[in-house]
């Protein structure tokens, strides 16, 4: 019985690494969506930090604020939700057959 619980532990302390390992490759990604057909581009890492914004100079109309605001919301969004999908899709590997409410 020992033996067991010891062997499962070392598995569990082997799949701990594996997501740590996973996690920090997941953290050093870059992520990049636009919106507007490339007028905005919001890149991010895969902390969900936003590490550029880029707007072209032709949609900067001091007249139509309200336009810009929307593609920068949009491209953040993006963003966001493709990090989102790949931190689900990377680490829904570890958890793949377990019932653990919460963990992610």
């Amino acid at each position: 019985m020992k033996g067991n619980m010891n062997n499962m532990m070392k598995q569990m302390q082997k799949m701990q690494k594996k997501m740590m390992k996973a996690q920090d490759e997941l953290h050093e990604m870059s992520f990049e969506a636009s919106a507007g057909g490339g007028m905005v581009t919001v890149t991010a890492n895969g902390k969900k930090e936003i590490t550029d914004v880029q707007i072209k100079e032709e949609v900067v109309d001091p007249d139509d604020i309200d336009m810009l605001q929307d593609l920068i919301l949009a491209a953040t969004n993006d963003v966001i939700s493709q990090i989102d999908e790949k931190t689900n899709e990377t680490m829904g590997e570890f958890t793949k057959g377990m019932n653990m409410p919460g963990m992610f």
